[in-house]
């Protein structure tokens, strides 16, 4: 089945051209002028990513981005006009997979939209059993958390991150390397979103937030007694 994009972009021009390029990579297109469109137009069950805009008016990007993190944990990539650096990490902090900042090649963005799927399709391609640990469930198949029996909302990237630091438990991790694994080697964004998806993760997994630890200078690491 192919992919479905909800494009929100209120410059018609290019809302057009994301359209065309992307109708021509294969993938279903749902347009929205704006981000109150954009709300009525969104359906967790039909779309596999939103492109969103930040500058527009009635309902800016990042209140979009707040919403649909709320209901959903579908892939985002942020396009903007700003360059700053605050704005990247308020993007990520709200739960963004990815970030463009305008002017940009629709080739570049559409080469990120593949380097996502790819990295979703295979995490969803390995092993599917239920990962059990004192409480703290993990279900790889259907990208669910659990915490003593009962369902806590993640976004992709912050189940991406988790499981990676499950994976390489009792190893610690450079920051750099986190950021490679779980983002790319593409990323452009600031180091420092490991630190704010770290401080997600801890906030959602409450009194097994312990696992994560700090390892000072360095990084972080998922301990787990042996």
């Amino acid at each position: 089945m192919g992919k479905t994009i909800l494009i929100v972009e209120d410059e018609l021009k290019m809302r057009r051209l994301l359209v065309d390029y992307l109708s021509h990579e294969g993938y279903e297109t749902i347009e929205a002028a704006n981000g109150q469109e954009a709300m009525e137009r969104f359906d967790p069950e039909r779309i596999d990513l939103v492109i969103l805009d930040i500058m527009m008016p009635y309902m800016d990007g990042f209140a979009v981005c707040k919403s649909i993190r709320e209901k959903s944990g579908v892939l985002i990539v942020l396009l903007t006009a700003k360059s700053e650096e605050y704005d990247k990490l308020q993007g990520y902090g709200l739960g963004a997979d990815d970030y463009v900042t305008k002017p940009f090649s629709p080739k570049v963005l559409i080469a990120k939209i593949k380097a996502l799927f790819k990295r979703l399709d295979g995490d969803t391609n390995e092993a599917k059993g239920t990962i059990r640990l004192d409480g703290l469930e993990l279900n790889p198949e259907g990208h669910e958390v659990r915490v003593d029996g009962r369902p806590i909302p993640f976004t992709r990237k912050e189940y991406e991150l988790l499981v990676y630091l499950h994976r390489n438990r009792n190893i610690a991790l450079s920051r750099e390397q986190i950021l490679d694994q779980v983002w790319g080697f593409d990323y452009e964004g600031d180091i420092r979103t490991v630190d704010t998806h770290i401080k997600r993760l801890r906030q959602k997994l409450e009194r097994k937030a312990e696992l994560i630890a700090t390892v000072k200078g360095f990084g972080y690491k998922f301990e787990v007694k042996r």
